[in-house]
């Protein structure tokens, strides 16, 4: 018990997980990227369907060889978190087409309103407060939003000017894009507090959360890239050309390895810190998914591009110091609803202590 007491000191230490969710979500968003934006794909439920088998496939191994444990299947269980995987189906679905649609940059820009949803949700349903400093900081991230689509347009007909049909079919495909991204804001937004309302009713911890989530959405997955995505010889042709068809399916297992430390990761930032921190973790981790795409994507760098990113990270840093000023403020001038939130957050972390002492 003493041996494991810096295990767990390191595992409740919120830089561990968010460290480790930013390395993991860059991954994520580059191979994302690069299977949906490079050869035409477009079977996206068959892309979340692989990237949850892999990920199935890789923690049952592991819950084999005893490096980890979670719970067997239990369809009680499953039925109570069903909602919840509905909700991460639909922000997965909703990134991946936003993805297919705009430039790395401008997605990981416009995922930051997310963070403002999720706020305001903290402050119906857990009491969360907003002071006038975080308020200042959701103000510069839908400032950034703007200046990134408004430089996503002119790019578009600055290129495409002496063509106005391919200028008007690109603006169309970049509205296409923002319309996918609103969807994936309020998605995204539902899950982060609905997961954080089902754990406190399952008590869930990280792999539980992870082992659910995805055996859940695989048969919906399924069924849902059957019904509706095209499964002709010449479709599997544009998807799977002879000459990328190794690299492309690779970089579908990896992607799915990376949604494993994606899971694992973004739950235990969910457990070790607030759902908003995640959030802000996040948008901070914005900076460097953005610079990715410049680096390993033809994403145009233009000065309003460039600016809406530098403007983007600021308002994550804002956003960060205002969460911490927030926390180390004497708790009596608050009202007694803002610390009700962290009773059942500590009772999880204290089951995530039990567990490594067992």
């Amino acid at each position: 018990s003493g041996g494991s007491a810096p295990i767990i000191a390191a595992t409740n230490n919120p830089v561990f997980p968010i460290l480790s969710y930013c390395g993991s979500s860059i991954l994520m968003t580059v191979t994302n990227k690069y299977v949906l934006s490079g050869f035409g794909f477009n079977l996206n439920f068959f892309l979340l369907a692989v990237q949850s088998i892999v990920c199935v496939v890789a923690i049952q191994m592991c819950k084999s060889s005893g490096i980890i444990t979670y719970r067997d299947f239990n369809a009680v269980e499953a039925r109570k978190w069903f909602p919840v995987s509905l909700l991460l189906i639909g922000t997965i679905y909703t990134s991946t087409k936003a993805l297919q649609f705009l430039s790395i940059p401008v997605y990981t820009i416009f995922k930051n309103l997310t963070i403002i949803l999720i706020a305001y949700g903290e402050v119906l349903w857990f009491g969360g407060s907003v002071t006038g400093m975080v308020l200042f900081s959701f103000g510069l991230m839908v400032l950034s939003s703007v200046i990134a689509a408004w430089a996503d347009i002119q790019h578009a007909l600055q290129s495409y000017g002496h063509s106005e049909t391919e200028a008007s079919a690109k603006v169309s495909t970049l509205n296409a894009g923002y319309m996918w991204m609103m969807f994936n804001c309020i998605c995204s937004a539902a899950y982060v507090l609905g997961m954080r309302k089902r754990i406190k009713l399952t008590n869930f911890k990280d792999f539980d959360t992870m082992f659910y989530n995805n055996v859940l959405s695989i048969p919906i997955l399924l069924v849902s890239s059957l019904l509706l995505e095209n499964w002709s010889s010449a479709n599997l042709e544009i998807n799977f050309p002879p000459l990328q068809k190794n690299r492309i399916i690779l970089a579908m297992i990896f992607s799915g390895l990376s949604s494993v430390f994606i899971s694992y990761t973004s739950a235990w930032c969910v457990r070790v810190t607030s759902s908003t921190t995640y959030s802000m973790v996040g948008a901070l981790n914005k900076l460097p998914i953005a610079l990715s795409g410049l680096i390993f994507f033809d994403a145009p760098i233009t000065l309003p591009s460039v600016s809406a990113i530098g403007v983007g990270f600021v308002s994550g840093i804002v956003y960060a110091l205002a969460k911490v000023k927030q926390s180390s403020k004497p708790k009596a001038g608050i009202l007694p609803t803002t610390s009700i939130p962290m009773m059942p957050m500590s009772a999880s972390s204290q089951s995530a202590r039990d567990s490594f002492k067992s």
